[in-house]
């Protein structure tokens, strides 16, 4: 009786953010017992053959690994915090679709632009929630002020420090996941406002 009423009262609230957060903890476990040599193989993205099946696997999977623990639970909290609303608004394959495109994106352009620099870490798919979830009342066409202001500050604020600050965090995935969530929030306010017509 006691374990049917607990069962009912924790739910399952968004699959996709509590699968993503689960995956990223396991990549972390991995990196630890394998010594990193499992982040270097899966977790992370850097110029390698194209005939080679695990470039493209690393060009979805490198959002999965994180260097440290402050890497991994920074970027867990705002996935915990953003992915169930956004889970709630748009729906789990409109978010595994805005997850996809950042891995995808941030991807292929570390490898394009710097063939010597190994990416990991959920921070792209971070700055795609966080810009989505500013445009959440976007769908009648207007701009709302609160996307510029976050867009401003995060955005411009990635840009200063990717050109001034020397540091060892990727602003380019930073940046590409911000794009990312700007137009995929324009393009699925779009489509619901179409829907609602």
């Amino acid at each position: 009786m006691f374990g049917k009423k607990l069962k009912e009262r924790f739910v399952f609230n968004a699959p996709v953010t509590l699968v993503f957060s689960i995956v990223c903890v396991i990549a972390f476990l991995l990196d630890g017992i394998t010594d990193g040599k499992s982040t270097i193989s899966l977790f992370s993205v850097y110029r390698a053959p194209l005939s080679h099946p695990l470039t493209w696997l690393r060009c979805f999977f490198h959002i999965f690994g994180h260097v440290d623990w402050a890497h991994l639970s920074g970027n867990i909290m705002y996935l915990l915090i953003l992915g169930p609303m956004l889970e709630e608004k748009y729906g789990t394959l409109n978010i595994i679709a805005v997850i996809a495109a950042a891995a995808f994106f941030t991807g292929v352009i570390n490898m394009v632009f710097f063939p010597q620099v190994m990416l990991f870490g959920a921070s792209g798919v971070v700055f795609a929630f966080i810009l989505l979830s500013s445009i959440t009342s976007s769908g009648d066409g207007r701009i709302p002020v609160t996307f510029l202001l976050v867009a401003l500050f995060y955005l411009g604020g990635q840009i200063y420090d990717g050109l001034f600050v020397t540091d060892h965090i990727s602003q380019l995935a930073h940046i590409i996941g911000g794009i990312v969530g700007t137009g995929m929030g324009f393009l699925l306010n779009r489509k619901k406002s179409t829907a609602n017509l």
